[in-house]
């Protein structure tokens, strides 16, 4: 069973960077589409970026050019560099994977949360001053 553990998270000021990490452990992410998500108070879960097991990306419009979606499959980790970090940036991270065969291709190219079944317990982010 693959396991998802996040890391990383915490309070920066605006224009700050952090490095979100996601290790997975129980599984190989070679064969997994994975992606990052948040969810602010208040608010839906939202896709941030995702990347495919055949290495496309998709951002969303807020953060690109912001952050960046990155894995290493020897460490079996996922990577969420953020930087020029924005207070509408609050909020708790998630990592998350399917696995190639389990997914839905739109869903995962859309970087829709219900396109992946396994979940981190997330981390949070706070920008402020």
């Amino acid at each position: 069973q693959l396991q998802l553990v996040e890391s990383g998270g915490g309070l920066v000021q605006p224009g700050g960077s952090l490095r979100l990490s996601c290790v997975a452990s129980g599984r190989s992410l070679d064969y997994y589409h994975v992606g990052w998500f948040r969810q602010a108070p208040g608010k839906e879960r939202e896709g941030v970026s995702c990347l495919s097991s055949g290495d496309s990306t998709n951002s969303a419009d807020s953060v690109k050019g912001r952050f960046t979606i990155s894995r290493d499959n020897v460490a079996n980790t996922v990577y969420l560099q953020m930087n020029s970090l924005k207070p509408e940036d609050a909020a708790v991270y998630y990592c998350a994977a399917v696995h190639v065969t389990r997914s839905s291709w739109p869903m995962v190219s859309a970087c829709a949360p219900q396109g992946y079944d396994h979940w981190g317990q997330g981390t949070q982010v706070a920008v402020s001053s």
